[in-house]
């Protein structure tokens, strides 16, 4: 197993962000009742641990999650425009780090494997004193890395984890998800489906053998077939493949008019191309246009995968073209930044950090059962997505979901998805009991040491 690299970069306080107008929430939890825990902040500064894919499929989307985080890091410190602080309906934040103690960070290279992701997170908690961990770009490794913190007794804020699992039957005390979930996207995708292409419908799915693919598949048979669809078939692919072109073959003969490819970064970017190679969508089966359905978009997919993603719905938890006064600030300060828009993966990492340290400052303290208990019910806006809910009984966030579409003739290099539908909070909710998600116990809160 490779060896994860790691740096440290201090960012210095340069002053205060302005607040802005929106809810202002009482502090309602006090420092003293909770002491003795994991990494207590000793001195002037507090680490954050943030665990990306560096190299790996998905390494891309770790690169944008680290440009993310570091610009979370320089607004919480006092540098920059302020972002999303402004617009954040809590005014806990007054851009003086986090409890008056400047932030600092550690990265890790999760390379989109639980083991080596478990052991950089590993590593930023016992060896550099990572207080929190986040990022990700897999529900594997989300999974892994969430029961580690769950055991080290530190916060795991997700970052990129779209299966039901992670706030299903993995759920812990210590790991709370901002990202929707495999569930959401086919509750939001199969009515713009069925608007779009029909009641009758034979579905050929392709999925990435690992829990997010699972739980995906799941997720959209169970959705379209309760609106008239047949599935024909579920394959399954590995991780690690590059060529799909054995998997795409079969489905010619299959009598399927519909692929569903549930694949996620580098992999969903060659399973398109492949697709698209051997003609799919020019063909007519079942008297029917066949058609492509890529459940979990994201815009550097959608770069990789160039004219191929014409036409295609998928379903994002963010996106950078939202008007919104947060969506509109986040874009601004990473635009001015790096010269490009933000991805979605970009935007729950930002989001996370400022979650995390807003919960520390509301509770008066570092101590991780005082976070959860911030957390757990909190309800706030102003970060994208409307009003949002990060629910106790599972630690998952409730807020609108968005239906994506390929821009069909795209304006510029970043016009490559356009949103079709903002699919209301409501019509995604779901009981903590449902089916997709039982099993598991959330457990106590671990302060750890």
């Amino acid at each position: 197993m490779s060896k994860s690299n790691f740096t440290r970069r201090g960012l210095l306080k340069t002053g205060a962000v302005a607040g802005a107008a929106g809810l202002s929430l009482p502090t309602y939890l006090r420092a003293d009742g909770h002491s003795g825990f994991t990494n207590a902040p000793t001195g002037s500064t507090v680490t954050l641990g943030f665990n990306v894919p560096q190299t790996g499929p998905y390494a891309e989307e770790g690169l944008d999650e680290l440009r993310a985080q570091e610009l979370a890091v320089q607004h919480l410190n006092g540098e920059g425009d302020g972002g999303m602080m402004n617009t954040f309906s809590s005014k806990a934040l007054q851009g003086n780090g986090i409890l008056g103690k400047k932030v600092e960070f550690v990265t890790g290279d999760t390379q989109t494997k639980s083991d080596a992701a478990r052991a950089s997170a590993k590593s930023m908690i016992e060896k550099d004193g990572a207080i929190m961990i986040n990022g990700g770009s897999s529900s594997g490794v989300a999974v892994a890395v969430q029961g580690l913190c769950q055991e080290a007794g530190v916060i795991f804020m997700a970052g990129l984890t779209h299966s039901n699992d992670t706030t299903g039957k993995d759920k812990k005390a210590n790991g709370f998800r901002h990202f929707f979930n495999a569930y959401m996207s086919g509750a939001a995708l199969a009515p713009v489906l069925q608007n779009a292409y029909g009641a009758d419908r034979r579905a050929y799915h392709l999925t990435a053998d690992y829990t997010w693919g699972w739980t995906q598949q799941a997720s959209m048979q169970a959705a379209t077939e309760a609106m008239g669809w047949q599935t024909v078939n579920n394959v399954l692919t590995p991780l690690a493949s590059t060529d799909f072109s054995s998997y795409i073959a079969p489905v010619l003969n299959s009598g399927a008019d519909v692929l569903v490819l549930n694949h996620y970064g580098g992999n969903m970017v060659n399973s398109l191309t492949n697709a698209v190679q051997f003609g799919l969508q020019d063909k007519m089966v079942n008297g029917k246009q066949f058609e492509i359905v890529v459940p979990l978009y994201s815009e550097l997919m959608a770069a990789g995968a160039g004219a191929n993603v014409q036409g295609v719905f998928g379903s994002m938890n963010w996106n950078w073209q939202l008007q919104d006064e947060g969506s509109k600030a986040f874009t601004q300060s990473f635009g001015e930044k790096y010269g490009r828009p933000p991805s979605n993966s970009a935007h729950t990492c930002y989001v996370q950090t400022l979650l995390y340290a807003d919960a520390v400052e509301r509770a008066g303290t570092f101590n991780p059962c005082g976070v959860v208990e911030a957390l757990e019910g909190f309800e706030f806006d102003g970060l994208g997505n409307g009003p949002v809910l990060y629910r106790a009984d599972d630690h998952q966030c409730f807020k609108d979901v968005l239906v994506m579409k390929g821009t069909e003739n795209p304006t510029n290099q970043y016009d490559t998805l356009e949103i079709v539908e903002v699919t209301p909070r409501a019509q995604v909710e779901y009981e903590p009991d449902h089916p997709m998600f039982a099993g598991g116990d959330l457990g106590a809160c671990n302060p750890g040491a």
